[in-house]
């Protein structure tokens, strides 16, 4: 294709505007479409995030809610007028339950949050040496009590003899060596016959004694409750003091008596002129802050802590729940205390 076609095609394609005819609008007429535009795509957008958003989560564009009405009272512990206080459930009744002698554990028969009875077992500990000393025992009192019934028969029959010889003697048929002789018999027994009734009664106390110590082999618990910790295992020492190093335990278990639950909370010292023991309370624990628990000021406790200005109260549970475990943290709310 020759240069002279090619410019005869590109003049074909070339626009000729009317003659007269502006050749571009003003700047001012296309500002309304380029506002209009603007606003279109707003609401374009706004539909579609209305359309993302609004329709999941219809509370965006929830009515307003109308004016709440006055309030009846609550049982809750912010109660307007109340006092506010915050502490623990705590038991008034928690061992460890230990061993009163060192030994190694045979068996542990409790584990944690088993309930047991006053005076069951709960662990036993080797007790193959105290059977031994028991045994031993019991063999001396046994020889002491044979000991002693033979010295009692030898003095009953020197007695029968010093008789039949101061008979005798008063008739001149008997010597006086022969009635001294049966007289120093007599007393000669007799010490014997104390001497051995002071070691039956030795060995009877040692037989009480290995008796005593065979029977601390047996740890029972000293009241009902439930087991919250298991401290020892099979195998292992025990001894009412520690050794030290880790090595020794202490005790087998620590138990809790339910029943003895309370509260104790810590009263800002400024306010604890509002608090009266068998004051009404409300307590509320943290685990179920929906369950309002009945309760009532045991004592107040007569002393402050100086670190935290407050002042500890005792508070009585009135509704037992197995719900309710120590250590659980509560707050309280005191009745307000009419003013005179």
């Amino acid at each position: 294709m020759t240069d002279e076609r090619r410019a005869s095609q590109l003049a074909s394609l070339k626009i000729v505007r009317p003659t007269g005819a502006p050749s571009d609008p003003a700047p001012a007429h296309r500002w309304p479409l380029v506002v209009g535009a603007m606003a279109a795509g707003a609401i374009l957008a706004a539909a579609l995030v209305w359309l993302l958003v609004g329709r999941d989560r219809p509370e965006v564009a929830a009515a307003p809610a109308p004016a709440a009405a006055p309030a009846a009272p609550s049982a809750h512990p912010a109660d307007p007028g109340s006092l506010i206080a915050s502490g623990y459930v705590v038991a008034r009744r928690r061992a460890t339950v230990a061993a009163e002698i060192t030994g190694r554990v045979a068996a542990v028969l409790v584990d944690e949050g088993m309930a047991v009875k006053q005076g069951q077992l709960l662990a036993r500990l080797d007790d193959t040496l105290a059977r031994t000393d028991l045994a031993t025992a019991t063999s001396r009192v046994d020889s002491a009590t044979a000991s002693t019934a033979a010295t009692r028969a030898q003095l009953a029959d020197a007695e029968r003899i010093l008789k039949r010889t101061q008979d005798l003697a008063r008739s001149h048929l008997a010597s006086e060596a022969d009635l001294t002789k049966a007289d120093t018999q007599v007393l000669d027994l007799r010490a014997q016959l104390a001497r051995t009734e002071a070691e039956l009664a030795t060995a009877r106390s040692d037989a009480r004694h290995a008796g005593e110590v065979l029977a601390k082999h047996r740890i029972v618990a000293p009241f009902a409750g439930i087991v919250v910790d298991k401290n020892a295992q099979p195998g292992e020492i025990i001894s009412p003091m520690s050794a030290g190093g880790g090595f020794t335990r202490t005790g087998i278990c620590t138990l809790v008596d339910m029943d003895s639950l309370e509260i104790e909370v810590d009263v800002n010292e400024a306010y604890i002129s509002r608090v009266r023991p068998d004051q009404d309370v409300r307590a509320t624990l943290d685990a179920y802050p929906d369950w309002t628990i009945p309760a009532r000021v045991i004592a107040i406790v007569p002393t402050a802590d100086r670190a935290k200005a407050t002042v500890r109260v005792r508070i009585a549970i009135l509704s037992k729940d197995p719900r309710i475990l120590p250590d659980m943290a509560v707050k309280v709310a005191f009745a307000a205390t009419p003013t005179a």
